[in-house]
């Protein structure tokens, strides 16, 4: 766990991440709060947190008396949040300082070519 970020954040991120990679698959149950609890050493009502902001995104489902679980076209949610998210983190302040130094759309993507090698 990160200090720097509220734990119930990262619970979802964690969750959220383990559907991305598809270790929780669409429909499958995810562990309970008192499992995260238990393995984080958070008190449960903070997974709890957690995972209710999943259920409040769509991304997770409760099944009465059975659990939580993925919902459909969770993954793809996820994926556009984060692509959103990046956009404006990381992509919108990247062209704004290339705007500011001259650096022309052709030189910035030969740039970004070239640091994936």
């Amino acid at each position: 766990m990160d200090d720097s970020r509220a734990i119930f954040l990262q619970i979802a991120e964690l969750i959220e991440n383990d559907i991305l990679s598809e270790a929780l698959p669409e429909e499958t149950q995810v562990p309970s709060t008192n499992e995260f609890a238990a393995f984080h050493r958070i008190n449960p009502a903070t997974a709890g947190k957690g995972v209710n902001l999943l259920v409040d995104r769509g991304i997770l489902y409760k099944k009465r008396g059975i659990g939580m679980f993925v919902a459909e076209g969770a993954r793809a949610r996820i994926m556009a949040a984060r692509r959103e998210q990046f956009r404006e983190q990381y992509v919108l302040p990247l062209l704004a300082e290339a705007d500011k130094l001259g650096i022309a759309p052709g030189q910035l993507a030969d740039m970004i070519r070239g640091g994936r090698a």
